[in-house]
């Protein structure tokens, strides 16, 4: 069986879930509810990136640019200079004003000669495609453009409260080659947070709930 290339998704014991890493060119999905760390897991995959020296983006359907940039600064993480540098991009689309994020996505990635992209959040693509047939089709159109650019690409989805999807429109769980399902809890005055490893295509991974916490360098697998 050939070996398969990983790509490091900056979480230490994550990368240890699922064979050292994401398949390079693969697209993940991270879902969860509201504040569980979606955001946070995507720019430290960005990051990791950063460090290696691979050229980044990141499309923001919902923080402007500047929360983007001055939230990660709190980890120490300071995009801003490789924004400068011409490294990582950081687009906000207006999920109101979307017709078609899927042409300019790929030119970009094609012509910055992108490596990992993120998408956050496909969940607010039904802010403007009101009919979900139309939603499903354009999440399939974009998760399938963006693997045959050979870029690896992390997206989000928001979990409905109460359903039986991992996602709000139940299609991209089927369209990424991973999902990973983030969950937090009260318990008194303390949040207990876990990941699940619910998918990874071509990967001998490790399921089950494992806890993580969020630290100075970001998120944090504890077990």
């Amino acid at each position: 069986m050939p070996s398969v290339e990983r790509v490091s998704t900056g979480v230490a014991k994550l990368d240890k879930l699922i064979e050292g890493g994401l398949v390079k060119g693969s697209s993940t999905l991270v879902t969860g509810g509201a504040g569980t760390g979606k955001t946070i897991m995507c720019v430290q995959f960005l990051w990791e990136g950063l460090k290696r020296g691979e050229n980044c983006m990141y499309i923001t359907l919902e923080e402007s640019p500047a929360d983007i940039i001055s939230d990660a600064k709190s980890f120490g993480w300071d995009l801003e200079s490789y924004v400068k540098k011409g490294k990582m991009i950081i687009d906000y689309k207006d999920p109101f004003r979307v017709t078609d994020i899927v042409t300019p996505l790929i030119e970009s990635i094609k012509n910055n000669k992108i490596q990992r992209v993120v998408v956050d959040s496909t969940s607010n693509m039904g802010l403007y495609f009101k009919d979900e047939f139309e939603v499903r089709k354009q999440l399939f159109k974009l998760l399938t453009a963006i693997k045959n650019t050979g870029a690896t690409a992390v997206v989000t989805a928001e979990i409905v409260e109460n359903g039986s999807s991992v996602s709000r429109f139940g299609v991209e769980e089927f369209t990424t080659d991973g999902v990973i399902i983030l969950k937090a809890s009260s318990l008194g005055k303390d949040v207990a947070r876990t990941l699940e490893v619910k998918k990874m295509r071509r990967t001998n991974m490790i399921g089950g709930n494992h806890t993580f916490e969020f630290g100075k360098d970001g998120i944090k697998v504890t077990d």
